[in-house]
């Protein structure tokens, strides 16, 4: 098993975190940096691939591309890949201010606001449509597909996702952002030390494509507009 973290030009600030998480935990020796060129990146390749257009999605999915491209060329018969997807969504850790539709108490009062279109044992919007969290899915699945990899989160599982639709989120954060944003780290800090008594280190939540590159290769690399991905995306069926 390696712990594998994508740095591209030598810089991002994930690489930093995970030799930092990892020497904490006494586990440094499963690190292994995929360490990338600038050039390759390439998001209209990831629009291809996971046919959307929506920014976060396309930049995260750029990166993942990379990552898998960086991992596959070292190990050509790998095949298993374990994510994070689906920790976000269960836990709610979605920063309210960026989005000026949604309220603290929006977030606290629905039941599966991320899950888009699926539950456990229901259906939350129709048997069509597909958003949120099974949306973002194909950022993993699609680009891992498409190199040979199976990708698995352990927050997919039915059952994991039932322990978190019962969490008493309005008790145990008080109607307050920062403990809401702070619950995710405590919960898995928990989890993890009562399986392995290993106390994590908890850090601030980052995005994937924020991470893996310093905030000037981010900008000069992603177009700042979401029409500019919705054209790459309308382009193909033109």
């Amino acid at each position: 098993m390696k712990a594998f973290t994508l740095s591209i030009d030598g810089d991002g600030a994930d690489l930093l975190q995970a030799r930092k998480f990892l020497k904490t935990m006494n586990l440094e020796l499963f690190l292994e940096p995929i360490e990338l060129d600038y050039s390759d990146l390439d998001w209209k390749k990831a629009v291809n691939v996971v046919e959307d257009y929506k920014p976060l999605d396309i930049q995260s999915a750029t990166m993942n591309l990379s990552l898998l491209q960086g991992i596959r060329s070292r190990y050509p018969e790998w095949k298993h890949i374990i994510d994070g997807d689906g920790g976000d969504e269960n836990l709610k850790d979605y920063p309210i201010e960026e989005n000026p539709e949604l309220t603290i108490r929006s977030v606290l009062n629905n039941l599966m606001l991320y899950h888009e279109g699926w539950g456990v044992e229901s259906i939350k919007h129709s048997l069509t449509y597909s958003g949120g969290l099974s949306r973002g899915y194909m950022r993993t699945f699609s680009t891992g597909d498409m190199l040979g990899f199976e990708g698995f989160s352990p927050y997919t599982l039915p059952n994991v996702i039932e322990i978190s639709e019962g969490i008493p989120y309005i008790d145990m954060t008080n109607w307050d952002h920062q403990r809401l944003y702070d619950l995710k780290g405590q919960i898995v800090y928990e989890g993890v030390k009562a399986i392995t008594g290993m106390e994590m280190p908890i850090y601030e939540k980052r995005r994937f494509q924020h991470g893996a590159a310093s905030s000037h290769d981010f900008s000069k690399h992603f177009p700042a507009k979401e029409i500019t991905y919705r054209k790459e995306f309308l382009s193909k069926y033109e």
